[in-house]
């Protein structure tokens, strides 16, 4: 499916994170706007630092997909421990931002197991300096995350983004 909003879980039917739903609002994204999310994740394993992990995004060209490369931690980068860049973004200590706080939902690691959910909350995407391979198009995002080279949770994403 091309310029449309859709998501899948990738990993192994035995992955013990699975993305139950997942719904973003409006399609194609505005960028500056007003992003509504809503989202259910459950996990049958606590996942405990150090967290890999590994973006594959690519946006459409045409008919082709292209990979766009990791430019200052955006792109299809690595994350060696997405634990630690939490921390650096939510001090710890300091109270997980709104909507998480009201749900219950963890911003910190370790994310014990359970199921979370976020029911349609509004995010407001604020006028970013994007860099100009990061405008309007369509995109495909894969997302792995991994702890000891033991794959805890896959997921896809494709989505269009208008600024």
């Amino acid at each position: 499916q091309v310029g449309g909003f859709a998501w899948e879980n990738c990993g192994d039917k035995r992955n013990p994170v699975v993305l139950q739903s997942l719904s973003v609002a409006p399609d194609p994204i505005s960028i500056p706007g007003r992003l509504r999310i809503s989202a259910a994740v459950s996990s049958t394993k606590t996942m405990a630092a150090p967290l890999k992990a590994v973006l594959l995004v690519e946006k459409a060209l045409g008919d082709l997909w292209i990979q766009l490369p990791c430019i200052d931690q955006m792109g299809s980068c690595t994350y060696d421990d997405a634990c630690t860049i939490l921390d650096n973004l939510i001090p710890p200590g300091t109270p997980c931002p709104e909507p998480l706080l009201t749900y219950g939902i963890p911003c910190h690691c370790p994310f014990k197991a359970g199921s979370y959910s976020l029911p349609a909350s509004d995010f407001d995407l604020p006028d970013v300096e994007l860099p100009t391979w990061m405008t309007n198009g369509n995109y495909r995002v894969r997302a792995a995350i991994s702890n000891g080279g033991e794959e805890l949770a896959c997921f896809k994403v494709a989505f269009s983004l208008q600024s």
